[in-house]
């Protein structure tokens, strides 16, 4: 009979009430055959817990394996010990408790099994189906290029293939069936290239390439290299977005080409409006210069006053238009401050006393002298304000007042204030006067006139300054708008030296040579000049001029820049490349011309030309190129 001694108190126990308290049922095995068979079958569950075990478990080595055997173990002798004390001490319940201990191993690895294949089962399910719903195209080819897997878009994608994709086909009959029907279009008379060309891209990394088809489809076709040599290709139908980039570009195109149009446009009505004006006001000019009679002069002043005011709205609807086509271009360049001020206070000078008004202007004397910017834009928004204030007020002061202002982010600014006692306006009416034709309300329209785009111009200008202008006003109360732009310092230009400059002596005659198209501007021209001393050449176009400038000796030549036959521009160059060629001084040649843009300017000047005048012009300005050409040029320099 087998037995256990227990120690208690120094002595061996043999008291199976004792035995039974420590191990329960192991008093009543009998043999040790039995002890031995349950050893045996209890071994083997455990192996073969540890053989599923190593399939089912995401654990690896000794880990899996302490897994395995820890969990058989304990439940194979909690399952021996119930089932042993179910089934009772006999020898029946002996090998059901065994039977039972040695199979519990293999339960639970055989449900972890089912477990973990279920859940394999379900993860493949959903990655399948996430493949299937990729928008793209998906081909995966294993490392010997062999196709292993590819949805539903792959086929519709590659119309060629839908018949004859199967597992296991290799990449070069994939792409053979395509050449073999002509699909790639870029392969057309070299496919043996194009295939070459094709698989080198393949053995990269990372490939992309777009092809067009030759039923007019572009496809993206990536090709992804994995960690195991496979290649995975996904292809993108891009065609949507080649059309749609192919229209935008055509629509941006078209733009370019209208925005050109509108310029070619601007700039002939420029020129055609300027051409006529030039005429009108040169000739009012001349006029004002003989014996007129009262009513006469008045007439004359008002053929001048209206030939400025649509000489100005010309301008404005010219830089509304370079504004909004970005081509309008601010100089930088040092100028003097007071003197900018002054000059576009004294243009509304007269106007402003004809109504009884005092002009006050001030400038403060902490302002610097010469500061730097576009003094011709600046003096354009400062005469606009004070144009503004002489006709919107009846009675009372209008001040235009320069001061340095606070500094904004560290930069100094220049606040030009221009105040009046006028009607002024309410808080409504505020926001309205600086939109495109826009004034107070349609009444001040009727009374005062104007076409509302001053302001407009102003604040834009004010805004490529870098700067800002606003209002304030109250009705019946007068106004005062507030332009802010940032004052930078600079150091006064170089004075020009009179000995340098060469003048014509005391009673000496100009000989000027003069080229213009149009009859009317020539005659301005000869009636500007008549009071001079001066020699007038004409002609009729740029050849006549060069034949005319080579035959004779000019001290100032005028040049229109739009005529037949030869254009001012290569005109001056002949011009130019004559006094190179005989070693002749450089005569000053002026642009006057009706094309009075900056794209004008700029073409003139590297044609050779000293000087552009805009028709059209002043005569007291044209009389002073003629008495001085040199040093006028020397001044426009």
């Amino acid at each position: 009979m087998f037995t256990c001694a227990v120690e208690t108190g120094g002595r061996q126990s043999r008291d199976p009430a004792i035995l039974n308290a420590v191990l329960p049922g192991l008093t009543t095995l009998h043999d040790l055959r039995s002890v031995v068979a349950v050893g045996v079958v209890c071994l083997i569950g455990f192996t073969v817990a540890l053989v599923l075990g190593r399939r089912v478990l995401p654990m690896r080595g000794r880990t899996r394996a302490a897994v395995v055997v820890a969990a058989g173990a304990l439940g194979g002798l909690v399952v021996w010990v119930v089932g042993f004390g179910a089934a009772g001490p006999g020898q029946a319940g002996l090998l059901a408790a065994m039977a039972i201990a040695a199979l519990f191993p293999a339960l639970v690895a055989a449900l972890l099994a089912a477990v973990n294949h279920w859940n394999d089962g379900r993860t493949l399910d959903q990655i399948r189906e996430a493949v299937e719903a990729m928008p793209d195209a998906m081909g995966f080819y294993d490392p010997g290029g062999r196709l292993v897997l590819w949805n539903a878009r792959y086929a519709e994608v590659n119309t060629e293939l839908v018949a004859k994709l199967t597992t296991g086909m290799r990449f070069e009959e994939v792409l053979q069936i395509g050449l073999d029907a002509g699909i790639y279009t870029d392969a057309i008379g070299r496919q043996a290239e194009w295939r070459a060309e094709r698989l080198a891209a393949r053995e990269q990394l990372s490939a992309t390439l777009e092809q067009h088809r030759d039923d007019g489809r572009w496809l993206r076709v990536q090709d992804r290299r994995t960690s195991n040599g496979g290649i995975v290709t996904l292809v993108t139908d891009i065609t949507d977005l080649r059309r749609d980039a192919r229209a935008l570009a055509e629509a941006r195109d078209a733009a370019e080409a209208a925005n050109a149009a509108k310029s070619l446009f601007l700039a002939n009505m420029s020129h055609e409006i300027r051409t006529p004006l030039n005429g009108v006001i040169g000739l009012a000019q001349a006029l004002g210069r003989t014996d007129l009679g009262p009513d006469q002069r008045e007439m004359l002043e008002l053929m001048q006053s209206s030939s400025r005011m649509l000489l100005t709205l010309l301008g404005d609807i010219l830089d509304l238009a370079r504004i909004e086509s970005g081509r309008l271009s601010l100089e930088d360049e040092p100028f003097e401050l007071k003197t900018a001020v002054r000059e576009a206070a004294d243009l509304y000078r007269a106007s402003a006393a004809a109504k009884g008004l005092a002009l006050v202007v001030d400038v403060c004397p902490e302002c610097p002298d010469w500061v730097a910017g576009d003094v011709v834009r600046l003096k354009q928004v400062m005469c606009n304000l004070v144009s503004n204030a002489v006709k919107f007020t009846e009675s009372g002061l209008i001040k235009l007042e320069a001061q340095c202002g606070p500094a904004v982010d560290g930069t100094p600014t220049l606040r030009i204030a221009v105040s009046d006692t006028g009607i002024g306006f309410g808080p409504e009416q505020r926001d309205r006067l600086f939109g495109r034709f826009e004034q107070a309300d349609g009444a001040i329209t009727r009374r005062y006139g104007g076409s509302g785009l001053g302001l407009s111009i102003c604040r834009q200008l004010a805004g490529m300054m870098g700067g800002a202008l606003d209002a304030e006003s109250e009705p019946g109360g007068g106004s005062t708008f507030l332009l802010t732009v940032p004052l930078r310092a600079a150091e006064a230009p170089a004075a020009i030296d009179p000995d340098v400059v060469a003048t014509p002596e005391a009673g000496a005659t100009v000989r000027v040579l003069l080229a213009d198209d149009h009859p009317t501007n020539r005659k301005v021209v000869e009636l500007i000049l008549g009071a001079a001393a001066v020699q007038l050449t004409s002609v009729e176009d740029g050849a006549e001029a060069v034949a005319a400038y080579c035959a004779g000796t000019f001290d100032l030549v005028l040049m229109d820049m739009q005529m037949p036959v030869m254009d001012g521009l290569t005109a001056t160059r002949a011009i130019r490349e004559f006094e190179c060629e005989n070693d002749r001084p450089l005569t000053p040649i002026v642009m006057l011309t009706a094309n009075a843009l900056p794209e004008h300017v700029a073409a003139a000047r590297a044609a050779g030309a000293d000087k552009h005048l805009a028709k059209p012009f002043e005569a007291a300005e044209l009389l002073a190129l003629v008495t001085s050409p040199d040093r006028a040029v020397a001044q426009a320099a």
